[in-house]
């Protein structure tokens, strides 16, 4: 077809040749000059073509190395195996990713791509020297947290993305359980050896461990009292075999010989790394401190504060400019409390009617069964009033569905943060919103509405499900992650919920205000903790005087800072980049504006650093300036 399109392409040339007027010298240049066009538009289709067949390849080498992203593709290459987590492993790809590097540079001329292939080149160009400056401090990052960490979510990995269809999917499950045990063991090793280094996470970080490890280890078959529960990788393993044998994959005999080897694995493999796991967290234990403290105090610990700051926000920002400019977002937000507090004529300061809100019964559903549904059938309603505006705010809809749940029990904390886990990319497995609902208290009526948008759509549903559904990128791209553009998509959601029509009364939009102050607020506590020398407590007493969060919210969010430096200091950074983006967008453009097409600029080329996506929008304004 391409070869076709050139050869009608030409023969339209000469037709409008034709009509040119007479004089020889006037029509050859107008022929040359088209001729030449043509042939400069062939080369960059064709480079571009063949920079995409490249990445291709390279990409599928690189998901071969990880048997669990081949998995949350919704894969079943590699369907036994676990990813190697080695140090050993580490270097071998990033050996790799350092030849592809090369090759990519030595193949293929930059001049002769396209938009939208130039961005692709310098999307894995980029995610290569961010991997080599991640390498400069690999040893500085914790292995096990209360926030991350295989030990919680590999019993998680194999109960909701291990899909068990057949009956080999399920040997398979039995022998990723032996692969868990042996990558707890691995990473276990890793800990040990940054532990005589001085690297160690808190106090909080090693008791949040043993707390999920050891809640992994309890039950059936584990403990044999007739009134221990099963615990959860067992109850899973006997649920995946029991939908094989009512679907007739299996007899009964096969059933009992699959349950025999699950109960194997669990107990002569699983169970002593995880015991392990425990033994050597709870003996190092004396040696973490009682007052945390951020990655500033390590040696050459402000370096890495920085190059986390890099890889999280996109940005060359500084730890001050960040933290001046969450002041000045604390402050901003601060006033439109205020207009609202008085809007609803609340007699008082602002620090009372947070007290108000944190306390009075209405803002709250009950701490019971009935109270956690009502939560997730309030939010799956605030959903689906949004999806039906969607159309009229994006050209580009998502086909993956979405679902809201509670956490599972083994992973559940009282006041942690919901959050998103991406469905496949061919719709079979849903989005997932999770929600901890274990304490009520901590899950306020008013704040419920804006992280539905956030986690749900328009926010990070959308934006991760049409980039896994779009087909005129390079995969790798579909499948990229940054924290800057996805988390600043999400808080931008937010915001842009209320023009859909979101927080149709004022104390949901207080609580949009909460949910983006609280934002504002991780800006000048991550920074004040890894670059300022604040302790624990001056963060959370500089939290509760500014948002009207729950002490226990609270007091998961500061841990959460402590042991993922960076990270929380991108929601804001992405958010003002979108916002800034936009306002550029209506005031080139004017009445050419298209709210559509500015959201389908941000979201058709997947996730990127802030830098590429300035870039696009960029060019997208000038597209529609010369239409």
């Amino acid at each position: 077809m391409r070869k076709f399109a050139t050869v009608l392409t030409l023969t339209a040339i000469g037709i409008l040749t034709a009509c040119q007027p007479t004089e020889q010298n006037s029509t050859t240049s107008v022929s040359e000059k088209a001729v030449e066009q043509v042939q400069t538009s062939s080369a960059i289709q064709s480079e571009s073509e063949r920079l995409n067949h490249w990445f291709a390849d390279k990409y599928e080498e690189q998901l071969q190395m990880s048997p669990m992203m081949l998995t949350f593709l919704g894969r079943k290459d590699q369907y036994d195996k676990i990813d190697d987590m080695s140090e050993a492993e580490e270097q071998r790809q990033l050996a790799w990713q350092a030849a592809a590097a090369k090759e990519l540079k030595a193949s293929f001329d930059y001049q002769k791509l396209n938009d939208e292939s130039k961005t692709s080149y310098d999307l894995w160009l980029y995610q290569y020297q961010e991997a080599v400056d991640n390498d400069k401090f690999t040893e500085y990052g914790y292995v096990f947290t209360q926030m991350q960490g295989i030990q919680s979510f590999a019993a998680q990995f194999l109960m909701s993305f291990h899909k068990v269809d057949e009956e080999s999917d399920m040997v398979a499950y039995n022998t990723r359980i032996i692969g868990v045990a042996k990558a707890i063991s691995v990473l276990l090793e890793r800990a040990k050896k940054r532990a005589e280094n001085g690297i160690r996470p808190p106090k909080f970080a090693y008791q949040g461990v043993i707390e999920q490890a050891s809640a992994l280890i309890n039950g059936v078959p584990f403990t044999t009292s007739d009134e221990e529960t099963d615990s959860a990788l067992w109850a899973d393993a006997n649920k995946k075999v029991a939908s094989l044998l009512k679907d007739k994959k299996i007899d009964q005999k096969k059933a009992d010989e699959l349950l025999a080897t699950s109960k194997k694995a669990l107990l002569e493999h699983f169970l002593p790394s995880y015991q392990a796991l425990v033994a050597w967290f709870e003996a190092d234990i004396v040696n973490t401190q009682d007052n945390a403290s951020g990655v500033g105090g390590l040696p050459n610990g402000k370096a890495y504060y920085n190059a986390r700051l890099k890889a999280s926000t996109t940005t060359d920002l500084s730890a001050e400019e960040i933290h001046q400019t969450g002041l000045n977002e604390v402050a901003r937000i601060t006033q439109e409390m205020e207009a609202i507090k008085d809007r609803v004529g609340f007699e008082g300061s602002l620090k009372e009617f947070f007290t108000f809100i944190k306390t009075d019964k209405q803002f709250f559903f009950a701490n019971d069964d009935s109270g956690r549904q009502g939560y997730i059938t309030e939010t799956e309603e605030y959903l689906a009033q949004i999806t039906e505006q969607l159309p009229n705010f994006f050209g580009i809809l998502p086909k993956s569905a979405l679902v809201v749940k509670r956490v599972e029990s083994y992973r559940e904390q009282d006041g942690a943060a919901q959050h998103y886990f991406a469905g496949t990319p061919d719709g079979s497995r849903p989005g997932v919103y999770y929600a901890h609902l274990s304490d009520m208290s901590t899950m306020p009526k008013n704040e419920m509405e804006g992280v539905a948008y956030h986690e749900g759509s328009p926010g990070h549903h959308m934006q991760i499900s049409i980039a896994q559904e779009l087909t005129s990128v390079p995969q790798f791209r579909t499948q990229a992650n940054f924290t800057a553009y996805a988390e600043g998509w999400g808080l931008y959601a937010e915001l842009l919920a209320k023009e859909m029509g979101g927080y149709q009364n004022d104390f949901s939009d207080f609580g949009r205000l909460v949910n983006e102050i609280w934002r504002a607020v991780r800006l000048v506590v991550d920074s004040g903790l890894h670059a300022k020398g604040w302790t624990e407590q001056e963060a959370i007493a500089y939290f509760k005087e500014k948002a009207p969060v729950s002490s226990e919210a609270i007091q998961s969010e500061i841990r959460r800072y402590l042991v993922i430096p960076g990270q929380a200091t991108a929601y804001k950074i992405g958010m003002l980049k979108i916002i800034s983006l936009r306002a550029l967008a209506e005031k080139e453009l004017a009445e050419k504006f298209d709210i559509k097409g500015f959201h389908d600029t941000i979201l058709s080329g997947g996730a990127m650093p802030l830098g590429l996506l300035e870039r696009r929008v960029n060019t997208w304004i000038t597209k529609v300036k010369s239409t």
